[in-house]
C-alpha cells in the first residue's frame, strides 16, 4: 500500500505537481510508509511529532464490544463528544494544522523561485484519526463522529490547498491504494 502510495505521488510530480517536502509521525509505521515515497520523489523524511497519533486508553488494543464491554475501560466513556478516552478532537485537529501550516511555509521556501510558477507540495505522513479530526476541523464540521464512518482509510491522500497566502482553498481526498484495502492490515490503529 505504501508503495502504491509513492507510485501515486510519483506520477503527480511526473505531471508538474513541485512536491518539495515530506514529513512522517516519529511512529515507526508512519516512517516506514513514508519511506517508499522519500525514495521515488528523492526527498529525505523530516520527523514531525506534531502529527503523531492521538493520545489514547485504548491505544495498542484492538477495541472490541467484549474489549469495550470490561469494567477497567467505563470510566473512559464519560464524554464521547470530548472524546474522555483520549487527547480531544479540538487539541488534535489544532496541532495538526500548526504542523500543516509550517509543512506549507518551508515547501513555499524549498520551491524558492520555482513557488510564483508551480507553486509547491508537502506530504505529510500521519494518522487516521488526527487526519480525520483536522479534516473535519477544515470543512467546519463538528469533531465528534462515528469512526466507521471516517472517509480516511490505509494510505489514502487527504490534501488540504491553500492559497499563497495561507488561505484554506478546499479539501481533496485520494485512495491511490483503494483496490488492496479488502486485504488490508487489521492491526489495532493501522
Amino acid at each position: 500500500m505504501a508503495q502504491t502510495a509513492a507510485t501515486y505521488f510519483a506520477e503527480r510530480a511526473a505531471q508538474g505537481a513541485n512536491i518539495v517536502y515530506l514529513a512522517a509521525s516519529p511512529l515507526t509505521r508512519a516512517q516506514e510508509t513514508a519511506l517508499p515515497t522519500a525514495q521515488a520523489l528523492n526527498l529525505e523524511i523530516a520527523t514531525e511529532d506534531r502529527i503523531i497519533e492521538a493520545e489514547n486508553h485504548f491505544e495498542g488494543l484492538k477495541v472490541t464490544k467484549a474489549e469495550l464491554r470490561r469494567p477497567r475501560h467505563w470510566q473512559h466513556f464519560v464524554n464521547p463528544l470530548r472524546p474522555s478516552w483520549g487527547e480531544p478532537y479540538k487539541a488534535q485537529a489544532l496541532r495538526v494544522m500548526a504542523a500543516v501550516h509550517d509543512a506549507r511555509l518551508h515547501a513555499m521556501e524549498l520551491a524558492g523561485a520555482d513557488f510564483e510558477e508551480r507553486g509547491a507540495e508537502a506530504i505529510l505522513v500521519s494518522h487516521q484519526l488526527p487526519i480525520w479530526a483536522t479534516r473535519l476541523n477544515a470543512e467546519g464540521r463538528r469533531l465528534w463522529h462515528d469512526p466507521r464512518k471516517r472517509e480516511c482509510t490505509l494510505t489514502s491522500v487527504t490534501s488540504l490547498v491553500f492559497d499563497a497566502d495561507g488561505s484554506l482553498l478546499r479539501v481533496e481526498y485520494h485512495e491511490p491504494a483503494a483496490a488492496l484495502l479488502p486485504g488490508a492490515s487489521t492491526t489495532p490503529g493501522a
